[in-house]
């Protein structure tokens, strides 16, 4: 698979190009309100003296990186914000292969693309580990795979496209892999509000100084065009403290600093916001969840019930998830899709459908139709 140009935006400009109407499924944009809290701190911001409107610290705002410390139980100077998960993935990633001997990241099969691309983009060799039958990713078949050219493991729990979701037994053996071949494990926990197995366990609570977990409130807060993200990254006093320096370092060269505005209503939110809020979103999309995958029976297909996450992959008879048939699906059907193609090798013949939009009975129903 070409990972040199993204993939997402090839399907949806299809879509939108489409003389129909469509059903998108292939954004991971949630499609409810965000806190509340969110929406007051933007309107207070709004009354901020001049000098808020000014550059914050290059590393956030130190209320910001207090909150998401504590939450995280780590100390604060480890916490990094960044624009979104993706930079913090970007940070790990080169940081990674700058600190460790190796030039080889290892990914899953099936993969979230940005991984490749950006492992490409930065000029890694890539290697990839598929999941097993049960759409995870076995901690002995990732240890087969590693050697001291790796020098970036990642991990994604819970799972873009599988849904799989690893527990604390997995994150400490995927971190122990990589303390034993002196590499990086990158742990993306984006979708870490949305676990419906009660299985999550952060890779933080391995303890180990070979590990960095990204996060970014766009998932949990519905907030995907703030981009407010973080890096936890090892101690700086640590045998691995220079990934910390090197990453600070980056990040302002490249970035200089974050929305201040964003972080400041991000805080608020933070601080404001019940945990009945996430529950009610976790709620929505166990029920959307169960809705497709029962349409899903009903039209004949193979499908992956997800354990966390809200992306459910599906195999149709005799409809390989190629983009020439997700392009059929967008034109005869009105839903589009992921090709499982976009994703690897191991799961080439799936089509993966994102279930942030409230039309999602009306995709099962246009694909039942279609299939039937």
């Amino acid at each position: 698979m070409d990972y040199t140009e993204p993939q997402f935006f090839r399907v949806m400009q299809y879509a939108a190009r489409a003389d129909r109407d469509v059903v998108d499924m292939v954004s991971g944009n949630p499609d409810w309100d965000p806190p509340e809290g969110l929406r007051d701190g933007l309107r207070d911001y709004a009354e901020a003296p001049a000098d808020d409107y000014q550059y914050p610290p290059s590393v956030g705002l130190t209320p910001l990186r207090d909150e998401i410390a504590a939450r995280r139980g780590v100390d604060r100077n480890r916490v990094i914000v960044t624009n979104g998960a993706g930079e913090a993935n970007h940070l790990a990633m080169t940081g990674g292969l700058h600190h460790f001997d190796g030039n080889e990241i290892l990914l899953t099969d099936p993969v979230y693309p940005y991984y490749a691309g950006r492992a490409n983009f930065i000029g890694a060799d890539i290697s990839f580990v598929p999941v097993d039958e049960r759409n995870r990713l076995a901690p002995t078949d990732v240890r087969a795979a590693a050697s001291d050219e790796t020098a970036v493991i990642v991990v994604n729990s819970p799972n873009n496209p599988t849904g799989a979701v690893y527990d604390s037994d997995a994150m400490a053996e995927f971190a122990a892999i990589a303390e034993e071949y002196d590499a990086l494990l990158l742990s993306d926990e984006v979708y870490d509000h949305f676990d419906y197995a009660g299985r999550f366990s952060s890779a933080l609570h391995a303890d180990s100084d070979h590990v960095v977990a990204t996060n970014s409130l766009s998932k949990t807060m519905a907030i995907t065009g703030f981009r407010v993200g973080y890096a936890v990254f090892p101690p700086e006093d640590g045998p691995t403290g220079t990934l910390l320096e090197r990453a600070r370092t980056q990040h302002m060269l490249t970035n200089v600093t974050g929305s201040r505005p964003a972080q400041y209503a991000v805080l608020r939110a933070l601080k404001t916001t019940s945990p009945d809020y996430y529950a009610a979103c976790r709620r929505r999309l166990e029920e959307r969840v169960d809705d497709f995958c029962a349409a899903l029976a009903e039209a004949g297909a193979e499908y992956n019930r997800p354990d966390g996450g809200f992306y459910v992959m599906a195999r149709f008879p005799d409809f390989p998830g190629s983009f020439e048939n997700v392009y059929e699906l967008i034109g005869e059907a009105g839903v589009a899709g992921m090709p499982g193609e976009a994703f690897g090798e191991s799961r080439s013949d799936w089509v993966r459908f994102a279930l942030v939009t409230p039309r999602v009975d009306e995709a099962a129903e246009r694909l039942a139709n279609y299939f039937e």
